[in-house]
């Protein structure tokens, strides 16, 4: 068996290998760019001419949850599937993530952290002693079920909206469309989760952050393509959206001239919430490549119509 290792942007394909090699040492290992023929690539956002010298693979197992990027890059031939990292380890972070962003609204640390800046003591009404928010979760797959599962936990009153309908004990679940005015409308906390598809770009808008209760806070880890980042700013500016937590943008490295990085009520972080563990990602995907060489029945195939 001969896999393919590929990565663009982070230089991680010799950590990989060796990963790789402790699951599965019989195997070989080879990083692009290679023409020995391979029977499977691992990568991240693989380029077009990996393809045209690599007519014999089997299928992409992708590097990442997230598949909307290689997607994007119309690079993968139609007959060949594409397959997807399944939590590998990637919901525990995303869930404390999302507790740190609640907390953060919640406990009032906007106000201590700018007090802490001017050398300003003063106390204010404890949130935490009047009432708990309720936390809007959007996305419901692996990530966004563990976040709202552990929020519940934390013994905050969760609602979760997906496309298609999700039971989760102790969250308040609703599908499509049609029902996102009202989930929206009683989310004092909102966190995105969602893959980012055709149905989902840009969600994050004038229109849905105006149902919003006013002053809520929005947690954005999803992917950068939901915001519209003009009525982002424009709520904040307007008391609309009381904050933000923002870790995924349209433009990564985000610019240094946009206006999140000097916003009052914004913390942005370099695409953090959730990155991808090598030993679980690396266990994860030799399970998938031998059951692919077996004939077996694998998890986490992509539809590229639905996106994920």
């Amino acid at each position: 068996m001969k896999i393919l290792v590929q990565s663009t942007g982070l230089d991680i394909v010799p950590g990989i290998i060796s990963e790789l090699k402790t699951h599965q040492p019989d195997w070989q290992y080879i990083a692009w760019p290679s023409d020995e023929p391979c029977d499977y690539v691992v990568g991240w956002k693989p380029p077009a001419e990996l393809f045209a010298r690599q007519p014999a693979l089997k299928a992409v197992i992708n590097y990442g949850a997230g598949v909307d990027a290689i997607l994007a890059m119309n690079a993968v031939p139609a007959h060949m599937p594409i397959i997807r990292l399944e939590d590998a380890g990637m919901a525990q972070q995303m869930a404390e993530y999302a507790i740190y962003g609640v907390i953060h609204h919640h406990r009032n640390m906007r106000i201590y952290h700018a007090q802490q800046r001017d050398v300003h003591w003063e106390q204010h009404e404890d949130r935490g002693n009047v009432r708990r928010p309720t936390v809007g979760v959007m996305g419901l797959g692996e990530m966004g079920g563990a976040v709202a599962t552990r929020l519940a936990a934390f013994g905050y009153s969760v609602r979760g909206w997906s496309r298609s309908k999700h039971e989760i004990e102790n969250v308040l679940t609703f599908a499509g469309h049609d029902a996102l005015p009202t989930f929206l409308s009683g989310c004092d906390v909102l966190i995105s989760i969602l893959p980012l598809t055709e149905s989902t770009r840009g969600i994050l808008n004038a229109t849905t952050l105006a149902q919003l209760p006013r002053g809520a806070f929005l947690v954005n880890a999803g992917r950068g393509g939901h915001l519209v980042d003009a009525d982002v700013v424009a709520a904040l500016n307007s008391g609309q959206l009381g904050g933000a937590l923002l870790d995924v943008f349209h433009e990564e490295p985000l610019p240094k001239d946009h206006g999140y990085w000097s916003h009052p009520n914004v913390i942005v972080t370099p695409h953090i919430a959730a990155t991808t563990p090598i030993k679980d990602a690396c266990a994860q995907i030799v399970a998938k490549i031998t059951a692919l060489s077996r004939n077996e029945m694998v998890s986490g195939i992509v539809d590229p119509k639905v996106g994920y």
